[in-house]
């Protein structure tokens, strides 16, 4: 019998009026997890004692009986209390006596921040669903954020962590909206009016039911549970949702919800039905009471610390030691419960899977899931990871939002009961085409045009909702500036703007307080500069037209030309026959002489005909071109400007003008200049006098500013300027927005809308009008540049590759036709080279059996003697006109060896150097053979 003694082990339990139904129900889930678990433990030595204390909802109260139960029941730990606010109280009073609080219902971030190893939380951290709630606003690409809690610890503990969850994802929390627990009707009317006359419609609840429910009722009363809202809550009120009645939960028609996710085991199935009989045995009075997820995480607890308590065991402890071993034990806990895995990680339970509830038709549906590890996802497997995970609104069922809409709201709408937009306009002075602002003398009414203007107000139109507002202008009482461009921009951050249109360049340090739409003009900076005309007067304009790499290429090509000519036509033609001289000089007369077509040689072979077809092709383009670029220098006006580069105005101190405000002043500045050499203006009238004067005269040498303002000036006086840039990057303009404006993401889309079509080129020809004198006389071009090789690197080639390919069939068939003197196999070096001399001088001597030779043979009645063939030439019957170089062929060539530097004897004679002396295979070949020897005995 002594082996089956317990040890009583007495532990606290502070809960909330216990005659409450919530009391109640917690209180029974802990005795019958005791009981479950001494039941499958029978064997352990351990018995948790209960001692219940009622806080009666109160600070205090909850204070009070943690005092009484550790100093006179000498409790060993504390289960409770009830509220986050009571168990911020009770830490510090568990971490000087040593005894762990344990509880199950409190869920404020703000707990884990005192870092208590006394204190254990075993409920859902409210921070844990902070990224749930972000993801959804990111998947529906909402941009401002008004979260509403209750005015306690519970509920201002989540807002830093959702606060800061929405900026990771760029949202906007403009205003947040804290509503006491104790608030009236009336105080909650007033708070949602105020809601109502703000630009966003999308509301994060985080407070209990029992303020929750007031609220959504009062919502419902004044509309605002109609079409265009969006209404999402924390876990706090989906996790209660079943415990209200069908009127409060009709109420929250619409509303989208995160709800602690609870996995449908088996042991939670068999445990329902089990808790709701003995419930209903222990409080007969009590109908229909519902078992929320805190009364799983009550059972869980209990079950932990009865664990705990027989792991530490009954040896005798001081206090402080008992307390250590046993908070000790508790942090190792890992069990499955009824509410899940249970285990801890810094005294707090791990719980971060959530379901996505959707209130409708009087009950909640779950739409979807998410997990930290996938995000948002249609449904969860047995492991509890996605199917689908790619965290957009297209992976959560279809949504009934507030006034029964399957259309997702886009989250924010102009107020009805609101002023409309106000949107700040630049007072400008010069370049009025972009902004300008008039004003009735009669009525003051203000009038403001444009091309900026015409461009916004073309957005707008192509919006999908109407968009009310009024042009401001950023102007002093008396009509003037107030400021610049910056200051302006700056007022939209102040909030005394809605927006700013005007020609508002896109800045870095800009964006730093203010956003951009999509840009809807050119970039950059440019400069504009005066023009003069450079047409060429001096003697040597005639070489001006061809750069040299063009000059000397065509040179070297009729040089090429000119040997490829005489190549192919040297054997067969008297025209390229004759002394070296004269040789070398007809064939660059007759290249050259295709430029004017003036050659008088004729072409004979039909290699040559080919290559002369393709190069009389190219110097005809080339002639041409070059007359046409020749005659355009010496008659067209040739404008260039005066400067190219921003350096050399200011390496050679020039003066530099810009628009008075812009920002370019500051940007000249970084470049180099001094402030004596900035000059700053305001109208385009005033800029044309300067730069007509010129930097040495007291004016300026360049004006430099945005793209679009430069191309306006040059249009105006398109024959005396002209635009060189950009020079320096910017972003063009843009229309400003408050930073994370909901308006921004449509307005962008609208701008690129219009300067993608037509609309952006009627506005541009509204207000972007020629000058007068331009009308008629379009603007000069800047001086053409001298044609160069890249425009005729093809031409060059195609010749290249004709006269190649001829020179290759030339070679080979000539070398076919005298293979018989390569075949002999070569007895010495001697012998080869008499070889290669026999090939040159076969090639220096005339064909003989080409046609024009064979018909001068049949005119002249000597076909068939070839011992007149040297003089055929010469012959009076011959019917030719004799040409300067045939005359010199005809007495020279029998004269004189041409490669080989000696002189030729006559077809028949024996050559000294054994040179074959006839063009007879045979007797070459018998000639070849003889030895020096039998050479010397014949001399």
């Amino acid at each position: 019998m002594a082996q089956n003694k317990t040890i009583p082990v007495n532990v606290g339990l502070v809960l909330d009026d216990l005659d409450s139904g919530d009391g109640k129900i917690w209180l029974s889930c802990i005795k019958l997890a005791l009981s479950d678990f001494y039941a499958s433990h029978a064997n352990y030595k351990t018995r948790l004692v209960l001692n219940t204390r009622d806080s009666e909802k109160s600070v205090v109260g909850a204070a009070a009986s943690a005092v009484d139960l550790i100093e006179k029941v000498k409790v060993k730990a504390i289960l409770g209390p009830g509220t986050s606010m009571q168990a911020g109280f009770l830490i510090n009073l568990g971490d000087q006596v040593h005894v762990p609080i344990i509880s199950f219902s409190a869920t404020s971030p703000s707990l884990n921040s005192v870092h208590s190893s006394y204190f254990f939380q075993f409920a859902q951290n409210d921070s844990s669903q902070v990224k749930a709630i972000s993801s959804i606003v990111k998947a529906f690409g909402w941009r401002l954020v008004v979260p509403v809690y209750v005015d306690n610890d519970f509920g201002e503990g989540v807002i830093p962590f959702l606060t800061d969850a929405l900026e990771d994802i760029d949202v906007r929390v403009p205003y947040r909206s804290a509503i006491s627990l104790s608030a009236t009707d009336g105080q909650i009317l007033e708070e949602l009016y105020k809601l109502m006359t703000m630009q966003t419609r999308v509301f994060i609840v985080h407070m209990r039911t029992d303020l929750s429910s007031r609220l959504f009722a009062k919502a419902r009363e004044i509309g605002m549970m109609t079409e265009g809202y969006v209404w999402l809550t924390t876990n706090g009120i989906p996790n209660e949702l079943r415990s209200l009645n069908s009127s409060v939960i009709s109420s929250m028609q619409g509303v989208l919800g995160i709800q602690t996710y609870v996995p449908q085991t088996v042991k939670l199935e068999e445990f329902m039905p089990r808790w709701k009989r003995q419930f209903q045995q222990d409080n007969p009075t009590i109908i229909d009471a519902q078992l929320l997820v805190f009364g799983l995480w009550a059972y869980d607890s209990a079950f932990a610390l009865a664990m705990a308590v027989e792991e530490v065991g009954t040896a005798s402890f001081e206090v402080s030691q008992y307390g250590q071993k046993l908070s000790h034990a508790l942090s190792s806990m890992r069990f499955k419960g009824i509410a899940g895995d249970f285990s801890l990680v810094d005294g707090q339970l791990q719980s971060s899977t959530f379901q996505i509830v959707n209130v409708n038709g009087g009950r909640t549906r779950v739409v979807g899931f998410w997990t930290p590890e996938n995000g948002l996802m249609n449904k969860l497997n047995s492991t509890n990871t996605s199917f689908s995970s790619t965290s957009n609104k297209g992976n959560l069922a279809p949504i009934m939002w507030p006034g029964d809409s399957l259309t997702a709201p886009k989250g924010w709408q102009i107020p009805a009961n609101d002023k409309k937009l106000r949107i700040g306009v630049p007072v400008k002075v010069g370049f009025t085409e972009f902004v300008k602002i008039t004003k009735d003398p009669s009525t003051n009414a203000i009038n403001v045009t444009g091309f900026t203007i015409d461009v916004f107000e073309a957005a707008v139109k192509v919006l999908p909702y109407p968009l009310p507002f009024e042009f401001i202008p950023f102007a002093k009482p008396d009509g003037t500036s107030a400021g610049t461009y910056s200051d302006l921009c700056y007022q939209v951050y102040l909030g005394n703007y809605d927006a700013v249109v005007g020609d508002t360049t896109i800045r870095a340090d800009r964006s730093l307080y203010v956003d951009f739409t999509m840009p809807f003009t050119e970039c950059g900076v440019a400069m504009a500069v005066p023009v003069i005309d450079v047409r060429s007067k001096n003697a040597w304009v005639f070489l001006k037209p061809l750069t040299w790499e063009l000059w000397l290429t065509t040179s070297c090509v009729f040089v090429l030309i000119g040997f490829v000519m005489w190549v192919l036509e040297h054997r067969i033609n008297e025209d390229f026959r004759g002394t070296p001289s004269h040789q070398v000089g007809t064939s660059i007369w007759f290249s050259f002489s295709t430029m004017v077509f003036a050659q008088r040689e004729r072409v004979v072979s039909n290699l040559a005909r080919f290559v002369m077809i393709i190069w009389v092709f190219v110097v005809l383009i080339l002639t041409q071109s070059y007359t046409a670029s020749l005659t355009s220098l010496l008659t067209v006006q040739q404008l260039q400007p005066t400067v190219t580069d921003i350096k050399d105005l200011l390496r050679k101190g020039e003066n530099v003008g810009y628009l008075t405000g812009a920002y370019v002043y500051d940007i000249l500045k970084q470049v180099g200049f001094a402030d004596t050499k900035l000059k700053g203006f305001k109208t385009m009238e005033e800029i044309d006098e300067a730069l007509s004067k010129g930097s040495a005269n007291g004016g300026i040498a360049a004006i430099v500013d945005e793209t679009p303002n430069m191309k306006l000036f040059v249009a105006k006086f398109c024959s005396k300027y002209t635009m060189i840039g950009p020079i320096f990057e910017t972003a063009g303009f843009g229309f400003v927005f408050p930073k994370r404006s909901p308006l921004l993401p449509d307005v962008s889309q609208a701008v690129l809308n219009v300067t993608e079509g037509e609309v952006i080129l009627n506005i541009e020809n509204k207000w972007f009008k020629k000058g007068d004198n331009c009308k008629d006389n379009p603007t000069p071009e800047l001086s053409n540049n001298s044609l160069g090789l890249d425009s005729f690197w093809g031409l060059f080639l195609i010749s290249g590759v004709a006269s190649l390919l001829s020179l290759i069939i030339f070679v080979a068939s000539f070398l076919y036709r005298h293979k018989h003197i390569l075949k002999h196999p070569p007895d010495s070096k001697a012998l080869t080279w008499r070889k290669i001399r026999s090939m040159f001088e076969i090639f220096n001597e005339r064909d003989f059996n080409s046609r024009m030779f064979k018909s001068s043979q049949q005119r002249d009645g000597i076909a068939g003697n070839p011992d007149n063939i040297a003089g055929d030439a010469n012959s009076p019957n011959n019917n030719w006109p004799e040409s300067t170089s045939s005359f010199n062929s005809n007495h020279t060539d029998a004269d004189f060896e041409f490669f080989g530097g000696q002189q030729t004897q006559s077809p028949g004679q024996a050559s000294p150097e054994r040179v074959p002396s006839t063009t007879d295979p045979a007797t070459i070949t018998a000639e070849m053979h003889t030895t020096p020897a039998t050479a010397q005995d014949n001399n």
